[in-house]
């Protein structure tokens, strides 16, 4: 069985996933993992994990693909959710990260090994 905590070794400890999170992270190409209670929901990467994280927390519907997907859960519920309902909801999940000089492929090899639900698109397994 594939257990997750070996694939996120190498990522620093789960923290809230606050401004105050986004603010300690590097400016270095990286790849972020969004978990909720333990299950990740999203994997992104990015050249600079600082600006996305908070980009993912302060953006809108059109700058971050987990701010959409969580913007379009949060509908389901009530009347459309602000970017202040998406980013008090990433707030009670946690976020963890890991530098790396290929983020795109660490990327493809999470999304592939964890199907997240707030991934958009799952990479097709290569052969």
């Amino acid at each position: 069985m594939l257990d997750v905590e070996d694939l996120l070794a190498d990522f620093t400890a789960p923290q809230p996933y606050t401004m105050e999170a986004a603010a300690g992270a590097p400016t270095s190409p990286g790849v972020h993992v969004v978990l909720d209670r333990g299950t990740v929901i999203y994997v992104g990467y990015t050249g600079n994990l600082r600006n996305r994280l908070r980009q993912h927390l302060t953006g809108n519907r059109d700058s971050s693909v987990l701010h959409q997907q969580v913007g379009h859960e949060l509908d389901r519920f009530g009347p459309v959710a602000s970017a202040e309902d998406i980013a008090d909801w990433l707030g009670r999940c946690d976020v963890r990260w890991q530098e790396t000089g290929n983020p795109e492929g660490a990327k493809e090899a999470l999304v592939l090994a964890l199907k997240p639900c707030f991934n958009r698109q799952v990479p097709k397994p290569r052969h």
